[in-house]
């Protein structure tokens, strides 16, 4: 672990906020403005005699973003349901919200190896008119942009890295130091980080929020509950000659190329003539060589995908994990100090894709429950938080996500095998035949190359990346370079292996360090040993990483440990 220990002289700068919200995406900023606007209605209306009180005086709001600007470490697929940004800022259109494209036709087809089977019927769950194609990247710092119009104090580059207690109760968070070098011994330009003591903080880090998972560890919010579950989703989006794409189609795939995981594809086509190209793969698969980037390549030597993108150039490519657990994963939502949202909390339908609506509403009522705890003098006691969780009982969050709350372990039976039990739940309201379906831990699940694919393992035609052209088709460590990731060189290691010798002696010869392929990002290899003559030794390029900390959730030993990095790391991302 990097030392935290300051150089002499050196003191930590306290701030005292009102609320501080960890996390500037979907759901952070959603709170951070929905809580600005009640606050400046409220005085507004005190103002005017249209209430009797007193006016609140200033907040101080602040939103935490370890990425180098908001929006930088936003990626998503992504069709929104607009309901939630209906509710939270009315008037988006005049506003300058970018919505690529209003679905205007969506299908279902299930691809053989070269056949194309268009579904007669788009699936309700796959029914997307009504819905927007968006990139969350530029959403994301629109949104930044009207919560600073509001007063909000965003502080990008900053990463949250341990909770401050006072007993049990959450009184605010430390900062990562800036600075520091391999070894973690402060360089010339050190900074150490900040003390922000807060009367609520809100969790809203994303997908296996890592300041989350400390707090929920220490706390034990997930007891009874079942585990968290992932998938994993890559995409490019490909520039197409001018004039020959039509925006707003939104087409999933089921099939080829995966056969050994459960997933699919999606294709989206927004203006400027681009499409967009993604595939999910559930991260409980037994297959030990997943590797959903050469999957996406795959994807694209399919002929009814190649007549699509043909001529077409790759702009950009990203990924990351998103939570599929759903109803039955979610950790208890609430306690003294805090709350927590959006896909820290497992608020995703994974059914349907959609998780932006539930993230927005969720920071929502987080916002509702910080204006109920200011009103009441700063008391963020669990007494008063648990109003959140009331909350999002009563949201659009616990009827989308209570409909599908056995979902994901059913599909996780097999496409085929589940069809039947799908469709029972379908009749059923979600419930099935059994209710609170059991999931499995994703890195348990992993099985020994041999018992997946026999002899010939990772030889095996399935497992080959298509040949790289550096135009439609890439090899991994080029598509990491189209995510602009970037960390200092000379910075801690972010990325915490903790027994080597397991990947050389087990992993490696039994797995062929699953590693190695499941990240999107390049950042695992195995280099010949320097211990062992014949054996592989894994070296980890954390440079490399884009965040989407999938190492942290399917090594088949649980021995990798995702740890935020230096604020201001990672990917750069504007169009994904």
């Amino acid at each position: 672990m990097v030392s935290d220990v300051l150089p002499e002289g050196v003191t930590r700068e306290t701030m005292d906020v009102d609320v501080l919200i960890v996390g500037g995406g979907s759901a952070g900023l959603s709170a951070a403005y929905r809580l600005a606007s009640m606050v400046e209605k409220h005085n507004q209306e005190i103002a005017s005699g249209a209430k009797q009180g007193e006016a609140i005086p200033d907040q101080m709001i602040v939103v935490l973003e370890k990425g180098p600007e908001v929006g930088a470490h936003s990626f998503s697929g992504a069709v929104l349901n607009p309901v939630a940004l209906e509710e939270l800022i009315p008037d988006y259109k005049e506003q300058g919200c970018p919505i690529d494209s209003e679905v205007v036709h969506d299908e279902v087809r299930y691809l053989g190896e070269s056949s194309s089977f268009k579904l007669p019927i788009t699936p309700p769950p796959f029914r997307n008119h009504g819905n927007k194609i968006i990139s969350i990247s530029k959403f994301n710092r629109w949104l930044g942009s009207q919560c600073e119009a509001k007063g909000v104090n965003i502080f990008p580059g900053f990463a949250a890295v341990e909770a401050l207690y006072e007993g049990d109760k959450i009184v605010g968070v430390r900062t990562g130091d800036k600075g520091r070098d391999k070894e973690g011994n402060p360089k010339a330009n050190f900074e150490p980080g900040l003390i922000l003591k807060s009367k609520l903080v809100v969790f809203a880090e994303g997908t296996r929020g890592s300041l989350f998972r400390q707090v929920s560890k220490k706390l034990n919010l997930r007891e009874g509950k079942n585990p968290e579950v992932f998938e994993e989703g890559v995409k490019e989006i490909i520039q197409m000659p001018a004039g020959t794409v039509k925006p707003g189609q939104v087409i999933h795939t089921l099939g080829f190329p995966l056969y050994k995981s459960i997933g699919g594809t999606f294709i989206y086509t927004i203006p400027g003539d681009k499409i967009i190209l993604g595939i999910v793969a559930y991260l409980d698969s037994k297959d030990p060589l997943l590797d959903p980037h050469r999957e996406l390549q795959k994807l694209k030597t399919h002929p009814f995908v190649a007549n699509m993108i043909k001529g077409g150039k790759v702009l950009t490519y990203g990924g990351k994990t998103l939570p599929a657990g759903g109803w039955y994963s979610m950790p208890k939502l609430y306690g003294d100090g805090w709350v927590v949202c959006g896909d820290s909390a497992s608020m995703v339908d994974v059914q349907k894709l959609k998780g932006i609506h539930l993230s927005m509403k969720s920071g929502m009522c987080a916002a509702e429950t910080a204006f109920e705890m200011i009103q009441k003098g700063g008391d963020s006691s669990a007494q008063v938080t648990k109003s959140y969780e009331e909350k999002v009982h009563a949201s659009v969050i616990k009827k989308d996500l209570y409909r599908v709350r056995n979902f994901h372990q059913t599909l996780s039976k097999g496409f085929l095998a589940s069809l039947p039990l799908i469709a029972l739940q379908e009749m059923t309201g979600g419930r099935g035949l059994v209710d609170n379906m059991k999931s499995h831990v994703d890195a348990k699940t992993t099985e020994p190359v041999v018992e997946v694919w026999g002899p010939e393992g990772e030889k095996a035609p399935e497992n080959q990346l298509p040949k790289p052209d550096g135009v439609l088709f890439f090899d991994k460590l080029s598509s990491v370079y189209l995510t602009g990731t970037m960390h200092d060189e000379d910075s801690p290691n972010h990325l915490l292996l903790q027994n080597g010798d397991i990947c050389r002696t087990v992993c490696e010869p039994q797995y062929k360090s699953p590693c190695t392929l499941f990240c999107p990002a390049a950042v695992y290899e195995m280099l010949p040993s320097k211990q062992e003559a014949g054996k592989k030794d894994l070296h980890i390029n954390y440079t490399n990483c884009i965040h989407c900390k999938t190492c942290d959730i399917k090594c088949p030993f649980e021995n990798i440990d995702w740890t935020v990095p230096e604020g201001g790391g990672g990917p750069r991302y504007t169009e994904t």
